[in-house]
């Protein structure tokens, strides 16, 4: 399946499969990059939003609408992000969605400047576009590389949030009160990341639209995209879709609340940013070993530990009220989310023919977005009525329906070869 070909800079006795690995590695590397600074906004976003909106808007269970909004973006736009992807490239796609990410940055900033609750809810809307893209990055890196070494190109990619632990959370600390009204200048530099996304991405060789056809062996070449729910109703994807929601919705869930949880119980700012940053490290740090146990022990198996961690991080969450308590609890999660939404979007990949990415990996991304739409909005809602011990009795009914669609998994063993 591999689209790419040798470096035409190269010696003409290099060896063509060392030019190939080369030309991967340095895409893959830069697409981490990218994953990075896009995944600090996004964090930054989670970070900040709620925070800023009580400062004028006195309703705290309305405080996260405008994260919830950037996930109903995802929603809109998730389709004609992929359609339009499919039909220009990946290159192309993913500038327009950083053209997207600033033009939302600005609006939240004006929305935020204005104290007009309504226009930081349009820019969220607006950002959602930016995060379909962002979220496109785990495919792209399967585009890559050869069909057996899919499971490490996504978590590589997705190894590129450990930056974004350190980029986001800093950029929150050292600009939340830079300027006047708190948070302003934090939307400001939401900006400057993604033109940095921007002119990074000009830089990765993509495959062609088609170049990426020509991947396909003579029967899928021959053979026409399959309908939507054709490739939707076979079990393996059901259930890892299902697993994919769960884990990102739970863990959407639990970060959308704990700033709130944290200022609530009365410690500071900085430490709702601490935390976040430890629950970033939790997520983003396990991608660089992910797709080696994926490998050796299977996706499914890493799939389970996932939801193991993520309910141990509830237990933690239970276990007390004290800042390490928090700490313990966001980072575990972040794991468990690592573990589960990884296997998962492995397992994905193989539930289609190239000819029918585009409309499979949008219905995904849909489906986990619906799910982290309506969990940031009930997050700050069941934060501000019930608080934050029964909101986390709330994601253990989450993660045993995860647990389901995990031993589901294991009983469809025998269908988990790639799509022929």
């Amino acid at each position: 399946m591999d689209a790419l070909t040798p470096d035409s800079g190269l010696r003409p006795e290099a060896d063509p499969e060392q030019a190939l690995d080369r030309r991967a590695h340095r895409n893959l590397l830069l697409l981490a990059c990218c994953q990075a600074v896009g995944q600090s906004c996004n964090t930054m976003m989670f970070a900040a939003t709620g925070l800023s909106v009580i400062t004028f808007y006195h309703r705290p269970d309305l405080a996260n609408l405008p994260v919830t909004m950037q996930h109903i973006g995802v929603m809109i736009w998730v389709f004609p992000a992929a359609l339009l992807m499919q039909r220009v490239g990946r290159s192309i796609g993913f500038r327009v969605g950083s053209l997207f990410g600033m033009a939302g940055a600005t609006i939240m900033c004006v929305g935020l400047y204005t104290a007009n609750f309504l226009v930081m809810c349009a820019g969220g809307l607006v950002l959602g576009y930016a995060v379909a893209c962002l979220q496109m990055y785990r495919f792209a890196a399967a585009e890559l590389v050869p069909i057996h070494y899919r499971a490490k190109a996504i978590s590589w990619v997705t190894a590129g949030g450990v930056a974004a632990a350190v980029i986001g959370p800093s950029l929150v600390r050292v600009t939340h009160d830079l300027t006047m009204p708190l948070y302003l200048a934090t939307y400001a530099a939401i900006l400057g990341l993604h033109v940095i996304v921007f002119t990074v991405m000009s830089f990765i060789s993509f495959p062609s639209v088609a170049a990426s056809a020509a991947t396909a062996g003579p029967t899928e070449a021959a053979a026409p995209p399959r309908p939507l729910l054709v490739i939707a109703s076979q079990p393996r994807f059901i259930a890892s879709a299902m697993a994919g929601m769960l884990a990102f919705g739970t863990m959407s869930f639990i970060m959308s609340a704990s700033p709130l949880a944290i200022v609530g119980c009365g410690f500071s700012h900085a430490e709702a940013h601490w935390v976040i940053f430890l629950h970033v490290l939790g997520m983003f740090v396990p991608s660089f070993f992910t797709g080696n146990l994926i490998n050796r022990f299977g996706a499914t198996t890493v799939m389970s530990w996932g939801v193991v961690l993520m309910l141990i991080g509830v237990v933690a969450a239970l276990a007390g009220m004290t800042e390490w308590n928090f700490r313990l609890a966001l980072t575990v999660n972040g794991v468990g989310w690592n573990f589960l939404f990884v296997g998962a979007t492995a397992l994905v990949t193989t539930c289609y023919r190239p000819n029918e990415r585009g409309k499979t990996q949008a219905f995904n991304d849909l489906l986990v977005f619906s799910t982290t739409a309506t969990s940031s909005f009930m997050a700050g809602f069941l934060q501000d009525r019930w608080g934050w011990q029964p909101l986390n009795w709330f994601s253990v009914l989450l993660m045993l329906v995860a647990a389901a669609a995990v031993i589901w998994l294991r009983y469809q063993r025998a269908s988990l070869s790639p799509v022929r």
